[in-house]
């Protein structure tokens, strides 16, 4: 899978090249800030027009990690959609293809700040889900052992920035995974202030390859290490 190997809080986690992450002991794949439909919401808003191939492209990933991994859980991690009329404009096609996905697995959408209520897709909607020793939410708190996103994590490494999981003992961020989406680097102070000293950063690409968050220039081996 060319994924990164750790272990958070006694769970054993797979960091995936696509943004994904896979804990394989619960059979459970976990994505963050898909925001299925920006195209459509920005048109509504400033009328300006981008091409409306995210949701299809962002869709079309998901189903590639889920035919390889086949999970019985999947965690959408708040932002599933860039708001709620976006989730309601989907056509038919995506429609079709988000519940060929949902079938024969449980299906969670975690509440965002851009997605609070439910949606009538299928699934179930909650604020958040414990899953083994982990607390899965959409915004970080204080609290240990939690799972989010919401901030986009990128860092750059030899000159290009990628988006990336930012994990150290107590908690993990999840890159977004939509096609539509920017970032925010990992160093910055909004990012940086959740995290010890000992945090480290797994670049997403054809390979998950994991640095020491202060370092920009070597990746390190860190597979299997546990913090």
């Amino acid at each position: 899978m060319n994924g990164h190997n750790f272990i958070l809080c006694g769970t054993r986690c797979t960091a995936l090249p696509t943004g994904a992450l896979y804990l394989p002991d619960q059979r459970t794949l976990c994505v963050s800030d898909l925001h299925l439909g920006k195209s459509d919401r920005i048109a509504r808003r400033s009328g300006l027009m981008l091409p409306p191939y995210e949701v299809q492209q962002t869709l079309e990933k998901l189903q590639d990690d889920i035919h390889r991994l086949n999970p019985q859980r999947l965690i959408c991690l708040g932002d599933s959609f860039d708001d709620l009329d976006a989730a309601e404009s989907l056509n038919d096609d995506m429609r079709l293809l988000l519940t060929g996905l949902q079938a024969g697995r449980e299906w969670i959408w975690i509440e965002g700040n851009h997605d609070p209520g439910p949606v009538d897709l299928g699934g179930a909607h909650l604020a958040q889900i414990e899953i083994g020793t982990l607390t899965f939410r959409h915004i970080a708190t204080r609290e240990k052992a939690e799972v989010s996103g919401h901030y986009h994590p990128k860092h750059r490494l030899t000159g290009r920035s990628r988006p990336a999981f930012v994990y150290d003992t107590d908690r993990l961020i999840l890159p977004a995974y939509g096609a539509y989406t920017g970032g925010l680097s990992c160093n910055a102070p909004d990012l940086r202030k959740l995290f010890g000293p000992k945090a480290v950063a797994v670049l997403t690409g054809k390979k998950a390859i994991a640095v020491p968050l202060t370092e920009t220039r070597q990746p390190v081996h860190l597979r299997g290490r546990s913090y």
